[in-house]
């Protein structure tokens, strides 16, 4: 059962991407109720693109798969921790394992 969450504005909720294993942040995305409930009825990680407007599951181009390890939602009810394991070479469209590869 999907808990009452707090989507923004347009029906959208942050989800932050960890690697279960190690703990390093893969990736940050969003989803919709129904990518959330794609997420538990597949055990992958499906988000809703803003810029198309339409849903994608992580790896489903690249095989880049995650696999769902544990779901957890903050105090404020407003962000989803999605704990994976990550498949292939990395989480980063760009090839690298993680999105957050540059420092300020």
């Amino acid at each position: 059962m999907i808990p009452d969450l707090r989507y923004n504005q347009d029906g959208l909720i942050p989800a932050i991407v960890q690697d279960a294993g190690s703990g390093d942040v893969l990736m940050m995305a969003y989803m919709n109720r129904e990518s959330l409930k794609r997420t538990l009825e597949s055990g992958k990680t499906c988000f809703w693109s803003r810029s198309r407007r339409t849903f994608w599951t992580k790896g489903e181009t690249s095989g880049n798969v995650q696999i769902v390890k544990e779901i957890l939602y903050d105090c404020d009810e407003d962000t989803l921790l999605i704990k994976v394991e990550q498949k292939g070479t990395g989480a980063c469209h760009t090839g690298n394992r993680t999105c957050f590869f540059r420092n300020l």
